[in-house]
């Protein structure tokens, strides 16, 4: 298995492209495509917020009811969600354009939306952009680059890769594009994720990989503690690849499961370190846990925590804050037996252990704060269990971006 060089279109058969629709911003682009040439077997998760967007009410009914997917269609700027049964049509309207251009039946075409809740979608801008995407896409690496910009709201760098593996001898290869900068809380996935293979996977394993991941990787990440109303994760395999079928217990579903595994890790932990105005990938590992569900608990109330958050933004070693988010995190621990570090890169020091504060170097600490990425280490020596989380730092262009959301 490795990283190469790509996209969501470098899987056999799939293309993508990215273009300016004007649906609410001007000269940017703001609609994509992903097409297959074949039919594809389509896993996903989605929101738990009971505010779902009309976008996610029709990829689920797609997920669940259609023989197939082939297409997806992704706007941004407009969230289509807070829209009642208007928001239900213009998904319908989409689907409908969609499939009349390329040829497929409407319930094989996916849509997304992210942006502003409660706007409407302007549909003839929509329509136009369809038309647009289908003339624009192919299966070129840049195409697959711009469409993984046309769907960034307030990401500061669009997000896409892609990886080869081993299947049976055959070379599969799995792309990805996601966005998501804040409002970011999932409890299933991201804002927005996409991922397409031309892997040779049955619906009832694709699924099973998909929504046991999440648990580990999109689920473990947070910006601001809001999860959005339009949280979506799809993957898409069209068979393209020609290996063996990958079935549940083999070896070759362990090994398309830890390649996805990277692909969605690698992608949070990029959505994480990209939070509106932050200036730091913050991980939280947890060490020694008596459970994994407990390791999980704890990682992520770190992770959630604006004191936290905004001591790493000022470069300060408070770790009371730590300490007192492990606290209220509803796992039970020996607070007297217990130790915490600070990391970044090769350093790494002991900040707190066995009930007091550890005796470190208040500058070795605000230096390693500093880093770009820094990691918060808590060894709860229980158990054998960890898990990890990932999440920014609290600046205040937090407050300046979203004060000005809708402006």
């Amino acid at each position: 298995m490795k990283i190469i060089d790509g996209g969501i279109n470098s899987p056999i058969g799939f293309e993508s492209a990215g273009v300016e629709a004007g649906v609410k911003y001007a000269n940017r682009k703001d609609m994509a495509i992903v097409y297959s040439q074949k039919p594809c077997v389509v896993a996903g998760t989605f929101t738990s917020n009971v505010v779902k967007a009309a976008p996610v009410k029709w990829d689920m009914k797609i997920v669940e009811e259609s023989d197939y997917a082939q297409a997806v269609i992704v706007n941004t700027g407009i969230a289509n969600a807070g829209t009642g049964k208007e928001g239900m049509d213009y998904c319908i309207q989409t689907a409908q354009a969609a499939a009349k251009v390329l040829g497929i039946p409407a319930d094989a075409v996916l849509v997304g939306s992210t942006g502003v809740i409660g706007a409407h979608l302007p549909m003839d801008k929509i329509v136009a952009g369809i038309d647009k995407l289908v003339a624009a896409k192919s299966h070129n690496r840049e195409d697959g680059t711009n469409a993984s910009k046309a769907i960034m709201t307030t990401d500061t760098v669009n997000k896409e890769l892609a990886v080869e593996l081993d299947i049976a001898g055959t070379k599969v290869t799995i792309g990805a594009m996601s966005k998501g900068s804040g409002m970011i809380h999932p409890n299933m996935c991201t804002m927005l994720g996409y991922v397409t293979t031309d892997a040779v996977i049955g619906k009832e394993a694709l699924t099973k990989i998909v929504k046991e991941d999440v648990v580990d990787t999109y689920n473990m990440i947070s910006v601001d503690g809001d999860t959005s109303t339009n949280d979506t994760l799809l993957v898409m395999a069209n068979g393209m690849a020609g290996n063996p079928e990958i079935k549940i217990g083999t070896p070759e579903f362990e090994a398309f499961k830890e390649a996805i595994h990277l692909v969605n890790e690698t992608q949070a932990k990029r959505l994480a370190g990209d939070g509106e105005g932050a200036t730091a990938l913050v991980e939280c590992r947890v060490l020694n846990a008596d459970s994994k569900q407990n390791a999980r608990t704890l990682a992520k109330s770190v992770i959630c925590s604006s004191l936290t958050k905004a001591a790493v933004y000022g470069h300060d070693a408070n770790w009371g804050r730590i300490l007192c988010a492990l606290g209220y995190s509803g796992a039970k621990f020996d607070p007297e037996n217990m130790e915490l570090y600070y990391a970044a890169g090769d350093k790494k020091i002991l900040i707190y252990k066995d009930g007091m504060d550890a005796s470190y170097s208040e500058e070795e600490a605000t230096e390693i704060l500093s880093q770009k990425e820094v990691q918060i280490i808590a060894d709860m020596k229980m158990g054998s269990e960890e898990a990890r989380a990932w999440g920014c730092d609290l600046t205040y262009d937090y407050v300046k971006i979203n004060a000005d959301y809708r402006s």
